[in-house]
């Protein structure tokens, strides 16, 4: 089996590269890897392994599918690459060349392989825009407000409509913003959710641009890597997953993470258009994903071991 994996030098594509050379999935005998650039040791560095190959460049550029894809083309494909967020609302032209453009090229790549591959698309909820209705659930129909939201969806809609022609047999997950990444900027409107998590660790303080009532959606890093194996062994036929996420307050999880690692000093200075965007979160009934296998993190204390420890 030939696994292809964009953005695999990301916060999420790394931790799903360690988890698949760990040996605790299938096993595979080519593991390709593409991203933009791969950082270096000793925070990060490409694994020692003859299974692993790896090419450092841009989707957006058409032409690197056909190293990516070269002798027989790939089994399975996670499609993690793109420009996040708040960098794509700040430049257009990018998250289009990136989120659109590279998608597209990728699909285009995968349509001329002799046998369809399985993919994996990580969209994110922001295809649901703001502001939320009172429940999201599996009917809520996507409005994004942001260009990055609209990429995603655009995306989504090739998958769906790639798979229905049998080039491809893929499925989209809906994913909200992923904890804990390493505290460095990211372009992630929604960074802060992972650096009150990093700041109750280090024990340093942290000023949070929500309110301490602010409800959130969470899922770690554990917890994403996990739903994007089950919806790989999944039959893809196109399906938009919508997977199980926690819900909880700012000031439940600073309680929490207080419970955890001792006192740290928070500042909450609410941000409008942030408490807007990401701490005003209704209840997400994921009721079709969890019939087919989808889990969340269980509970705080959960989430907290598997984003931080």
């Amino acid at each position: 089996m030939h696994i292809l994996i964009t953005g695999a030098d990301g916060f999420v594509g790394a931790a799903l590269v360690r988890h698949l050379l760990a040996g605790a999935e299938p096993g595979f005998t080519r593991l390709t890897l593409v991203d933009r650039q791969f950082s270096a040791p000793p925070a990060g560095g490409l694994p020692d392994d003859p299974r692993v190959t790896a090419l450092a460049g841009d989707i957006a550029d058409a032409g690197i599918w056909g190293d990516a894809l070269a002798d027989g083309g790939a089994d399975l494909v996670f499609h993690l690459a793109s420009v996040p967020g708040g960098l794509a609302e700040r430049d257009f032209d990018l998250g289009m060349a990136v989120n659109l453009g590279g998608t597209l090229g990728l699909l285009d790549a995968l349509r001329r392989q002799q046998s369809p591959a399985r993919l994996v698309f990580a969209s994110s909820v922001a295809v649901y825009g703001d502001p939320l209705p009172d429940q999201v659930d599996d009917d809520t129909p996507p409005r994004p407000r942001l260009s990055y939201g609209t990429q995603k969806l655009v995306g989504e809609l090739l998958v769906t409509d790639y798979s229905r022609r049998g080039f491809i047999d893929g499925s989209s997950l809906r994913l909200p913003g992923i904890v804990a990444r390493p505290p460095a900027p990211s372009g992630l409107i929604s960074a802060f959710m992972s650096e009150v998590m990093c700041a109750a660790r280090d024990h340093r303080p942290v000023r949070v641009p929500v309110s301490e009532q602010g409800v959130c959606w969470w899922m770690s890093v554990k917890a994403a890597v996990d739903a994007l194996l089950h919806a790989a062994a999944l039959p893809g036929q196109g399906r938009v997953w919508l997977p199980p996420v926690l819900r909880l307050t700012m000031g439940e999880l600073v309680a929490a993470l207080t419970d955890r690692f001792g006192p740290f000093d928070v500042t909450y200075a609410p941000d409008p258009a942030v408490e807007s965007t990401f701490a005003r979160q209704p209840p997400l009934i994921a009721a079709a994903a969890r019939a087919a296998g989808f889990r969340d993190d269980g509970d705080v204390a959960g989430l907290i071991r598997a984003a931080v420890g």
